[in-house]
């Protein structure tokens, strides 16, 4: 098999590949971003305040479901671009076997526990008062179709280890387009309410699916497999499962906050508060897409070289990344700085979150100029193969520092405390990772002659 489209990535200048892989990227998850945008949007004023909030009380549970998907995705990615740096065929296309092996067994077990449990989850993650009745409704119908996310995530992270990321930005963008379309029709022409807002987002599941079904099936992939790929193989599980498992973490300790923050802040300031949360999460998700598209485009380019022993151009892709997420964090920055009330105008016209909300904004977003050193830098250590490193990085901002934060500081601060954790964890995580990515820089990549090492 030749080495149809992987080949460039060991081969073109870093900056014009970091920018042809993470363009694509990044208007995937902007668009994907926009889309839990305008849906929140939709749900606020085609439905109500405690719709957003019911909303915001599901996402970690069918989002720790799917991000499994995207942690065997990633996780065996990072095996498939260091396979085809060093000719490895064979062990690639095992690799994707096994990876859609694994996401269907696993998702759908956690989906029959997820129904199962169905009135415990709600309540634990915030689902209380008014707003359990439609968080209810949301997670029934959401939760079917959570297993088709999880392979549509999987499979999106193969495309991008091939080196093809413009298809990958289209499985993005599909079910983005046909999710709003659906949810003008279903919530404000037949008036279906929750149901409607979750079969919209089931929806446009299956058209992720299709499509990323289609590509792999097409001449366009490399990985073309047989039954006997699709036999579990326990070497290469056990390493998806240790690079993946970085991944995983990360989204179960996402889902924990969810929990801690939503009842924290219902029990300070009830349905609002909560509500507040879920505006600022939302944006939050979009705010971090030109950062989150960029560390995307990097991990193909860093795992290909790595595996391809090329250590200088592993390392310019470290420095290049981190300086093109930066910059572009900066520009988001500003914005949120200048204009929250404007933004927050755009989700609801109820005054108790319009006065409350733009603070807690400046607040949340206050150290996003520098996340891009400590997203860049665990993505890097994942790329290589380096699943320890990989895993304590990857939690030292969520869960090393922003839980025990928001433990301490509502304690004395209130709700103020809530917000100022988020920079706090930011600050404090964006240093260690900074300290531990110069350390792995100067002891095991070649320093560029006359330079001086990065970060």
């Amino acid at each position: 098999m030749a080495k149809v489209n992987s080949e460039a990535l060991g081969k073109e200048p870093i900056g014009k590949l970091l920018i042809k892989q993470s363009l694509p990227a990044s208007i995937g998850i902007l668009v994907m971003s926009l889309n839990i945008l305008v849906d929140t949007i939709f749900v606020g004023n085609w439905i109500g305040p405690n719709a957003i909030a019911a909303i915001n009380v599901v996402l970690p549970v069918s989002f720790f479901i799917a991000a499994l998907g995207m942690a065997i995705g990633i996780g065996g990615s990072s095996i498939i671009s260091r396979a085809l740096g060093s000719n490895n065929y064979k062990k690639a296309l095992k690799t994707f076997g096994n990876q859609i092996t694994l996401t269907l067994v696993l998702c759908i077990l956690l989906v029959v526990l997820g129904l199962w449990f169905i009135k415990e989850l709600i309540p634990a993650f915030g689902g209380k008062g008014e707003i359990y009745a439609p968080a209810e409704i949301y997670y029934r119908i959401v939760l079917y179709g959570v297993p088709i996310l999880a392979l549509s995530m999987m499979g999106n992270s193969v495309i991008r280890a091939e080196g093809q990321p413009k298809y990958a930005m289209i499985a993005m963008i599909l079910p983005s387009i046909l999710n709003l379309v659906a949810d003008y029709f279903f919530i404000y022409v037949f008036d279906w309410g929750m149901a409607g807002a979750a079969w919209a987002t089931t929806g446009s599941y299956f058209v992720s699916f299709s499509y990323v079904l289609w590509f792999f099936l097409s001449k366009n992939s490399e990985l073309k497999l047989n039954k006997a790929h699709f036999r579990l193989d326990f070497p290469i599980l056990k390493e998806i499962a240790s690079l993946g498992f970085v991944t995983l973490a990360r989204q179960a300790v996402v889902s924990v906050t969810y929990l801690l923050l939503n009842n924290i802040l219902f029990n300070i300031g009830g349905e609002a508060s909560v509500t507040v949360y879920a505006i600022v999460g939302r944006m939050l998700m979009f705010a971090l897409f030109p950062v989150l598209g960029v560390t995307q485009g990097f991990l193909p380019i860093a795992g290909y070289n790595y595996g391809a022993n090329q250590p200088e151009r592993v390392r310019e892709s470290i420095n290049k990344a981190i300086f093109y997420a930066g910059t572009l964090a900066l520009g988001v920055f500003a914005i949120i700085m200048i204009f929250p009330e404007s933004i927050v105008a755009i989700f609801t016209t109820d005054e108790t979150i319009l006065a409350e909300t733009p603070s807690a904004m400046r607040w949340v977003f206050a150290a996003l100029p520098i996340i891009s050193l400590q997203l860049i830098g665990s993505a890097y250590f994942q790329a290589i193969g380096k699943a320890t490193p990989a895993f304590l990085l990857t939690l030292t901002r969520q869960g090393f520092f922003f839980i025990p934060l928001i433990l301490i500081l509502p304690e004395y601060y209130g709700e103020l405390g809530v917000w100022i954790s988020f920079p706090l964890a930011d600050f404090l995580s964006t240093i260690v990772t900074g300290i531990f990515l110069n350390r792995e820089i100067k002891k095991n990549l070649i320093p560029l002659k006359n330079e001086e090492v990065a970060v």
